[in-house]
């Protein structure tokens, strides 16, 4: 009941957004070429889900794909600057220049560079969602407890095993932090890449149904990828219960 109770006021919220719209468009009698209601979105949606599904599959795969990636390389990147404090003095700096790119400008040069394949869509989604995870994931390492650390080195421990035994576990708070942020933009990273090139994809549908005047359909496609975003970041939640199964019962512990 507490977790109903926490969704309530935001369910409620939407509920009266989408009413205002429908009854918006209903009473104004706007086109719905410019402006449909919600019900005229979700119905088309669903008359058109078939193709719906079939641009929707590629989006996610490339999602997918350039996230896994990304998460690899952030790992890979942190622990280096972890490791090494002259790799943090020269990556550091590389990766915030990263996020100076523009990547409405760039995207295009991508698509000549790699073709309409699957490449290009995995850069873009990695140049999006690599920054916060690497950054939080190296805030993390550096958390850790430092008498902790000390009291293993005194038991004899190396580096190597401090890192996995201290400064990984004091890291998974701030990483599921970046995670969340990160794949927030995880498929719209994807659709702005299929939008600038591809042959399937939500993106490529968005752009095919603005071109017929689809506005219902432009924004079903938005919903999909609305919920996507959605759907994977609510699962963060889960794989962080999984993970770090003992933060639960320290939660438990503070409360009582």
């Amino acid at each position: 009941m507490r977790r109903v109770g926490d969704v309530l006021p935001a369910a409620l919220v939407f509920v009266a957004l989408f009413a205002g719209w429908e009854i918006y468009v209903r009473v104004s009698g706007i086109s719905p070429m410019t402006l449909p209601g919600p019900v005229r979105i979700v119905r088309q949606g669903f008359e058109f889900r078939d193709i719906l599904w079939r641009h929707t599959v590629p989006t996610f795969k490339e999602t997918a794909a350039g996230f896994g990636v990304s998460l690899a390389a952030a790992w890979l990147v942190a622990t280096v600057l972890d490791f090494s404090a002259w790799s943090r003095r020269v990556l550091y700096p590389l990766m915030v220049a990263s996020q100076t790119i523009p990547i409405i400008a760039i995207a295009p040069l991508f698509v000549i560079w790699f073709g309409f394949g699957l490449l290009p869509k995995i850069i873009v989604v990695v140049l999006v969602t690599f920054f916060p995870l690497a950054v939080n994931l190296a805030e993390g390492f550096a958390s850790a407890d430092g008498d902790a650390m000390r009291l293993l080195r005194s038991m004899g421990a190396g580096r190597v095993r401090c890192f996995v035994t201290v400064r990984v576990p004091s890291a998974l708070p701030y990483f599921f932090a970046g995670l969340r942020v990160s794949i927030a933009y995880a498929v719209v990273g994807a659709v702005f890449a299929e939008y600038v090139g591809a042959q399937f994809g939500l993106g490529i549908y968005m752009q095919q149904q603005k071109s017929a005047f689809r506005t219902d359909l432009v924004l079903a496609a938005v919903g999909i990828t609305s919920l996507l975003s959605i759907a994977l970041f609510f699962a963060t939640y889960l794989v962080q219960r999984l993970v770090m199964p003992w933060q639960r019962a320290l939660r438990r512990m503070s409360r009582s």
